[in-house]
């Protein structure tokens, strides 16, 4: 395993040299000479030998004694990361929740799915192995992005919380509030060019809302992150109006991989979107069976002819994306 380091044999260590010069060497030439086993001749011959013998490894033993002990380069065991970033879409069926973790170790959560979701949301963050989400973002007020957030800010150490200025009068964002107080928490106001921290090597920047939107769907925090020659878009819950104003505002949304807005609905995810994001991949966060028909025919018909594949959790169940900085791969958890 520790290439280069070879391991002395017994009778090549300083002991055993010591043991062989101060104790068989002369005793044998006592022994011989007491009990006369041999004749003088080969008794005097031999004790020629063994005084050979004794004088050449005394000689040995003090050069080696005299050497400093080789030096041993020990390996390195701490835990360095593999270079990766990795987005999970997580299968909370008619929501979303998505986790991403990055080759520092940095974490950012994206909505928390229903209430309902919220200790499997919470489960597979554990099974990550972390304990502190540097980020978690709401991206906006509904009951299906923010339901788990406020078990999420109470179960983990929680860096920073990040959501739109548009309320809610829901019970839901009342708990997500009580939550983000009780741990002593102040909300960063999502909105476009406000820049998050996720380490030097993840660039991550809001790309929307451009403005307070009286449909609480466009006010969605719309996140661009890019690694390296990677990037994602996640449009959160955002529609047509929502995109327009991006696009007019000039933010580089061009992205390797999508999240589709809202759920695949024809609301979002215009011709003119799709275009200018382009992506090679998308993600669509959907229940099975759903009461809204989630995805659209227009929206797979408009992401099938810009050659855009297409995951879906209702059909792929959770969906984990990892990137090295140049390539994009995908593995799935069906249902």
């Amino acid at each position: 395993m520790f290439e280069g380091i070879r391991h002395k044999k017994f009778f090549q260590k300083q002991w055993f040299m010591w043991l062989t010069l101060i104790f068989f060497a002369p005793v044998g030439i006592f022994l011989m000479w007491k009990h006369k086993r041999f004749a003088k001749i080969p008794r005097t011959a031999l004790t020629v030998i063994f005084a050979f013998i004794f004088v050449i490894q005394a000689a040995f033993a003090c050069f080696e004694a005299g050497q400093p002990e080789p030096s041993i380069d020990t390996p390195d065991i701490t835990q360095t990361s593999d270079g990766q970033l990795t987005v999970h879409f997580l299968d909370v069926g008619q929501a979303d929740s998505i986790l991403i973790q990055t080759p520092a170790g940095k974490t950012m959560l994206i909505d928390a799915g229903n209430n309902d979701d919220d200790s499997f949301v919470t489960s597979y963050i554990r099974n990550q192995g972390i304990s502190k989400l540097d980020i978690v973002v709401g991206t906006h007020p509904h009951e299906d992005h923010i339901g788990g957030l406020d078990t999420v800010i109470n179960t983990f150490d929680i860096g920073q919380v990040v959501m739109p200025t548009a309320t809610h009068t829901t019970q839901t964002y009342k708990d997500v509030l009580t939550a983000i107080k009780n741990k002593g928490l102040k909300i960063t106001a999502a909105k476009a060019g406000v820049d998050l921290d996720l380490g030097q090597d993840v660039t991550v920047k809001l790309v929307g809302p451009i403005t307070t939107y009286e449909d609480l769907n466009n006010n969605s925090a719309v996140i661009h992150l890019t690694f390296g020659k990677t990037s994602f878009l996640f449009a959160g819950d955002a529609e047509e109006d929502a995109e327009a104003d991006i696009m007019a505002a000039g933010y580089n949304i061009k992205a390797e991989v999508l999240k589709v807005g809202h759920h695949g609905s024809s609301t979002s995810s215009s011709q003119k979107f799709l275009e200018k994001v382009k992506p090679a991949y998308a993600v669509i966060m959907v229940g099975q069976g759903n009461d809204y028909g989630h995805p659209h025919d227009e929206v797979l018909t408009r992401l099938a002819d810009i050659g855009t594949k297409v995951f879906r959790t209702d059909i792929n169940g959770t969906v984990i994306a990892t990137s090295d900085g140049s390539k994009v791969s995908f593995k799935t958890q069906p249902k």
